[in-house]
């Protein structure tokens, strides 16, 4: 399991973005007043005609950055949606195919889908966050699987409403499959290097400014430490779309199932 993925799976969302933004905060704070402490603020004022454009250019290089791997997670997050909710849209025809195959049929795969169906929500959904399948609903999807396989239609009605079953069976399969990987992806190590990094640095050239008020100088150093903690925040939290407190809910299956029994 990376470990961005059991971070989320560990504490709360709120207490990781306390965390993150504390951290970068105490960083710039402490490097403020350490480097104001050994260098004189002559030294640093004479060297703002250089630093001044540098920070501007850092600034853009790094929100470009920040920028980009947020439009892609949050794109991934909301894919991961739409993957959940054409997997429960599938279950939806399955259930209504059913009514095209005869009665004996219906009432053992109406059972078989209704437990594989809650299972997912209430089985599968504990360890999804882990990077994980339930050996349950696996089992579940197989017994399913074999109740299909020996069906002999007796009609043609019926072996129209069995191909239609079994292709979006397929379909349904594919769906969770693409959704139990979509669980274990997450942003490459490298590239939470650099934006840890990056973070760091853009931060640290704050401290070589010599503001006469340092006061000021503290603040703003604090408002764009806050900023990056809150954004890195952000994308740790989207990075694992099943993970954590902000995450993909298994809503989509709940309302089907309620939506079908009605």
């Amino acid at each position: 399991m990376p470990f961005s993925q059991w971070i989320l799976m560990t504490y709360p969302s709120y207490a990781i973005c306390i965390a993150i933004i504390v951290i970068a905060v105490a960083f710039g704070i402490c490097g403020v007043l350490i480097v104001r402490r050994y260098v004189d603020r002559s030294k640093l004022k004479s060297h703002h005609d250089i630093a001044g454009p540098l920070f501007a250019t850092l600034g853009v290089i790094y929100a470009v950055l920040l920028g980009f791997s947020t439009i892609i997670l949050w794109q991934q997050f909301e894919d991961a949606n739409i993957t959940l909710n054409k997997e429960a849209n599938y279950y939806a025809d399955i259930y209504r195919d059913m009514n095209g195959l005869s009665p004996e049929f219906r009432e053992k795969g109406e059972a078989a889908m209704d437990e594989y169906i809650k299972a997912v929500i209430n089985e599968e959904w504990k360890v999804i966050g882990y990077g994980k399948r339930s050996e349950k609903v696996q089992a579940l999807a197989a017994r399913i699987w074999e109740l299909y396989s020996s069906y002999q239609p007796q009609t043609e009605t019926q072996k129209i409403f069995l191909a239609e079953s079994v292709r979006k069976m397929n379909e349904a399969g594919e769906m969770r499959r693409q959704r139990l990987m979509d669980a274990n992806n997450g942003l490459n190590p490298v590239l939470w290097l650099v934006l840890i990094m990056g973070g760091c640095i853009t931060i640290s050239f704050t401290f070589f400014f010599g503001s006469d008020n340092l006061t000021l100088q503290l603040v703003m150093t604090t408002l764009l430490s806050a900023l990056i903690g809150l954004l890195l925040f952000t994308i740790l939290a989207m990075d694992h779309p099943y993970s954590g407190d902000v995450s993909v809910k298994p809503d989509a299956l709940i309302q089907m199932l309620s939506y079908i029994k009605d």
